[in-house]
């Protein structure tokens, strides 16, 4: 790992909260403010979205230079609480004074995301660093090459700032597991409270949108891990639907489920974030879908919830009474935008639903981590799924929380190309669309489903693993399996914890739920910033395997 500096454990440092955005520092045309104009301009813009920082960078009130300093200050001084940043990338800074020198010059036309610097979850490649999946058998999985969605966001603008932690495998290895743990990164902390889980799998990704060490920052998801760490930890993500943006060099769960899709901190950042990063692409073939839909800029999303019919979902809505006051409240609000709410109080999946889709995810991982094995350039100890159980069975630090069950169950299938596999497959698949959500939405004649996100984050357990009281609520699950658009976006907090609402809708119909999201977030009181909070438990047990692994 010698191509990435990972970040350095010491003891944890007190929380400077970030001011408002206020003003900031006015310049010449063609000028760069000073270096102590710049201090102060970057502190007030740290907690900014990034359209905002975008604007002053373009306006020449910072540079980029010194917003990418300042939020790699930020995560050394205060990411040793949250241990959401796996790694920063050595070649930040030049990236960033490159991007300066242009802008100088006035020779380029700055693109969406110029200037602004994005994490990504570390199962999405990119050519200066190692691509780990948290797992220490990929620690050198050093590549050289961009998955398509990061060569889109370096051709916008953007800095590619460094790798969030994840839920190792991205949470598919063992039914037992601890959210937010790797072996590379340990373990992920929510920064609204220390002792609870940042869930995952793109746990490093919620948490750094939610701690100001990024404005955006680029997760992943087969069921559930853009939209539950953007729920638990106060931010908005975006699992858009399956096929928008290209899957390829993206370490594989589901090629019928798996997806890339922003989280940041609004909706309008998520829209043009997504605008970027979709694209065709003829070695993923479910990108070129005949009828695969454009992302629509923010203005063109502006037209509200005005006659929008919404699907409010009771049957999985939960009974914690808190959560539900949260959740009333955001219908509310979207009643008074104009939204026409309609009530939908029933729906059960059918029989052996549940283990069909583990049966496909388990059949699909196992043909998918052999062939991106099989195809890494990088000198890896493994280079199959059964090597992988054998290389962790050798490495005391990877068992040492839970173990690898999904990886045997993975392994004692026979893939992606059996008879079992294609009817469970063909299953699970028609009762999460035609008779799941596009069945709904048909039924109950609306245009879009609304229901809680999840419920508050949970504590962290080493002991037991993750166990939400009460379940997991929402139907997320119906649109991560099916490969619709779902969109969560802040709603509240519960006990000092955010909850998020929820937008789904049918195939390609993207752009709906973000028209949607984006009208509730302007109209809906705004979720405040996350203090890192100490708790009671101060989790003594594995302090050793919670850490990152040293360089």
């Amino acid at each position: 790992m010698n191509s990435i500096r990972l970040l350095p454990i010491a003891a944890a440092l007190a929380l400077q909260a970030c001011s408002n955005i206020g003003s900031v520092a006015e310049t010449k045309p063609g000028q760069l403010p000073n270096t102590a104009m710049q201090q102060s301009s970057v502190q007030q813009l740290l907690d900014a979205p990034a359209h905002v920082q975008r604007q002053a960078i373009v306006d020449k009130k910072i540079s980029v230079q010194a917003l990418t300093q300042a939020y790699i200050n930020r995560i050394e001084k205060l990411d040793t609480r949250t241990g959401s940043v796996l790694a920063i990338n050595p070649d930040a800074m030049a990236q960033a004074k490159a991007k300066d020198e242009a802008l100088a010059k006035g020779d380029i036309q700055p693109g969406p995301l110029f200037g602004l610097p994005v994490l990504l979850k570390d199962n999405i490649e990119t050519r200066d660093m190692p691509t780990t999946a948290g797992s220490l058998a990929l620690a050198n999985n050093d590549t050289n090459r961009d998955a398509p969605l990061v060569e889109n966001l370096r051709k916008a603008g953007a800095v590619i700032l460094g790798k969030t932690n994840l839920s190792e495998w991205a949470n598919f290895r063992s039914e037992d597991s601890v959210s937010g743990w790797s072996a590379v990164g340990g373990l992920t902390r929510n920064p609204y409270n220390l002792s609870r889980t940042a869930c995952g799998s793109s746990s490093g990704s919620g948490a750094a949108v939610a701690a100001d060490f990024a404005s955006m920052a680029v997760g992943t998801e087969t069921n559930g891990s853009i939209i539950c760490p953007a729920s638990f930890n106060g931010v908005v993500g975006y699992k858009p639907t399956v096929g928008m943006i290209s899957r390829r060099h993206i370490v594989p769960i589901s090629i019928s489920q798996d997806t890339a899709g922003p989280m940041t901190k609004s909706v309008t950042d998520a829209i043009v974030m997504a605008r970027v990063m979709a694209s065709e692409d003829a070695k993923d073939t479910v990108t070129t879908d005949r009828d695969r839909t454009q992302i629509k800029s923010p203005q063109q999303l502006s037209d509200g919830l005005k006659g929008v019919k919404v699907g409010v979902v009771r049957f999985a809505q939960g009974n914690d009474e808190r959560v539900l006051a949260q959740y009333n409240k955001a219908l509310e609000t979207l009643e008074q935008q104009g939204a026409i709410l309609v009530d939908i109080d029933e729906f059960k999946t059918p029989d052996k639903y549940w283990d069909n889709s583990y049966h496909v995810l388990l059949a699909e991982f196992k043909t998918g981590v052999n062939e991106y094995l099989a195809d890494s350039p990088a000198d890896l100890p493994a280079n199959t799924l059964e090597e992988l159980i054998a290389f962790n069975q050798q490495t005391r630090r990877e068992l040492g929380l839970f173990n690898q069950d999904i990886f045997e169950k993975a392994q004692a299938t026979e893939g992606a190309e059996k008879e079992q596999y294609e009817e469970a497959r063909t299953m699970v698949k028609e009762a999460s669309t035609q008779q799941g959500i596009d069945k709904l939405l048909t039924e109950y004649e609306v245009d879009l489903l609304v229901a809680p996100s999840n419920t508050p984050a949970f504590l962290i357990d080493t002991l037991y693993g993750d166990h939400a009281p009460g379940g997991f609520i929402g139907i997320g699950y119906l649109a991560a399996i099916a490969g619709y658009p779902h969109v969560s976006v802040p709603a509240g907090l519960v006990n000092g914890l955010p909850v998020g609402l929820s937008f789904i809708s049918t195939k390609w119909q993207d752009n709906r739920v973000l028209a949607a999201g984006l009208a509730f977030e302007q109209a809906h009181k705004p979720v405040p910033a996350p203090t890192f909070m100490e708790s009671d438990a101060k989790l003594q047990q594995h302090q050793d395997l919670l850490k990152p692994v040293s360089p």
